[in-house]
């Protein structure tokens, strides 16, 4: 990747007047944001559907589009929603209510869909492809049995009998078209947001998340690449052993691949998700890449992370199948957490670019491989991730030690650069921090809009552990100003990104 920069922000927090950022109008000007403030990147979290947790890192369906995200405006445009029903779906709260949006959102969309033209060619035609027919048929028959997972449902459809599946397609025909008529009215306004960021010179960085959901159409249509009971009941389950980020590990509670399954076909369900994530981002990044190493797993039903163990991952022969697919220069890899010289050695040899964290950067150790000066030419910095606090919300919590600490951080950094800047306030310590991301060597550096904006820890997106909470921000107006797009655009221009 070239030289450039960018800004993390994910859709959901985009400024909107019904609850929560969408595909319309606010992606459009925030990509004339981009443009304004000259940066070439704007990073996403996952677009999937968001279920119980609200986390868009675990999805019914990994590669379906959020029914949350499908502009109610673009709807009103094409007749399908009346401008009444816009203006009872206003929401003005400060946070995102997913309850709300849970138990109003989709009647305002079945109200579209029943006046929706069927026939429509291009609709047809989506249908037909069938990408989403197994997303139709789980999300239809989620709504039959009262939202239990699929792991309790009759036998027959448990199981995926093809005739009881047949049958009952046949018998919900409608109910299987409304579930394709909302991937089909998100992927096709996702597309044309993508094409106006295109069209003005903007590439767009999206999040593969290493694992699906157990209560998901990944694994209901798949079982055997996972590994699973004869009752389909998870043996193991995916986390992480305790880290910086938590005492007790974190418990995900995915279930893990069978790579013995996956080899047998050459690892096609892989290949056809990274395939599948490339037409709708221009580069991809890959969480918890650590897991294509080695990844952690703990017995089903242990209440935490702490004791777990160890398996390797036939990753040579893994990526070589994915690189026949897919450019690996496409390719972002999420290098945090518990990094050992497996992860390295991988990381070399697909020769992806790692994750550089100026958050983790200022403790102290003059060996930190996150200080600006030691970050290598070949990798992404960041300020932080949307698993972060802000910078802002980060000092506010530091206590006086870890404060100076930092202080005398960015200070012999910025001596190493040549520069000088004023450090005797909270925004000016941020500031210097993210103008040290823009003068290191990284190729590319990307800052979250809370942190360009010198917004606290209000606007944090993510605490990892934390089950409440979560995913609920919305950018203020303020982040979108022209004083913080003419000021990233400065530090663009200064440092030739």
């Amino acid at each position: 990747m070239s030289r450039k920069s960018g800004v993390l922000l994910h859709v959901s927090a985009l400024p909107n007047k019904y609850g929560i950022g969408s595909f319309g109008i606010e992606c459009y000007e925030f990509i004339d944001f981009l443009v304004g403030a000259k940066q070439k990147i704007w990073e996403i979290l996952p677009l999937c559907q968001t279920v119980f947790g609200d986390s868009p890192y675990s999805s019914c369906c990994s590669y379906s589009f959020n029914p949350y995200f499908i502009s109610l405006e673009i709807l009103e445009r094409n007749g399908l929603l009346t401008k009444e029903e816009l203006k009872r779906s206003e929401d003005d709260a400060p946070y995102i209510d997913y309850g709300k949006l849970y138990f109003t959102r989709y009647d305002l969309l079945r109200a579209a869909f029943s006046r929706f033209d069927k026939k429509n060619a291009g609709f047809r035609a989506f249908v037909r492809r069938g990408k989403f027919k197994s997303y139709a048929l789980f999300m239809a028959l989620k709504k039959k049995f009262n939202n239990i997972g699929f792991y309790d449902w009759p036998s027959e459809y448990k199981y995926r009998d093809r005739a009881a599946l047949r049958d009952f397609a046949a018998r919900e025909s409608e109910e299987l078209l409304f579930w394709q008529f909302l991937q089909y009215e998100a992927e096709s306004q996702w597309r044309m947001v993508k094409g106006y960021a295109k069209a003005n010179g903007v590439k767009i960085i999206g999040d593969l998340p290493l694992y699906v959901a157990y209560d998901s159409v990944d694994v209901w249509e798949n079982p055997r690449i996972f590994k699973l009971d004869e009752n389909l009941t998870p043996k193991k389950v995916a986390g992480v052993p305790p880290d910086y980020f938590s005492k007790t590990g974190q418990l995900w509670g995915n279930p893990v691949y069978n790579y013995d399954e996956l080899a047998k076909d050459g690892f096609k369900w892989w290949v056809n998700r990274f395939v599948s994530a490339l037409k709708n981002y221009d580069y991809v990044r890959i969480d918890h890449f650590r897991g294509f190493d080695r990844y952690y797993e703990i017995d089903y039903g242990r209440p935490d992370a702490l004791i777990g163990e160890w398996v390797k991952v036939p990753s040579e022969k893994l990526f070589d199948s994915i690189h026949k697919r897919v450019s690996r220069k496409r390719i972002i890899a999420e290098d945090l957490g518990i990094i050992d010289d497996g992860v390295r050695d991988l990381l070399a040899k697909v020769g992806y670019p790692g994750m550089r964290i100026l958050s983790f950067a200022f403790n102290g150790e003059e060996d930190n491989t996150y200080l600006p000066e030691k970050l290598e030419k070949n990798s992404v910095c960041y300020t932080g991730t949307h698993d972060n606090d802000t910078l802002i919300g980060l000092l506010d919590h530091f206590d006086k030690w870890d404060y100076e600490n930092m202080v005398r951080g960015v200070a012999a950094s910025l001596k190493k650069f040549g520069l000088s800047r004023s450090l005797k306030t909270k925004k000016a310590l941020a500031r210097a921090v993210i103008e040290l991301g823009y003068a290191s060597k990284a190729d590319t550096f990307i800052i979250p809009l809370a942190d360009a904006a010198y917004l606290g820890g209000e606007y944090r997106m993510n605490t990892p552990g934390r089950e409440i909470a979560n995913w609920t921000v919305k950018m203020p107006g303020s982040a979108f100003s022209t004083r913080v797009r003419d000021r990233l655009a400065k530090l663009t221009v200064k440092y030739k990104r």
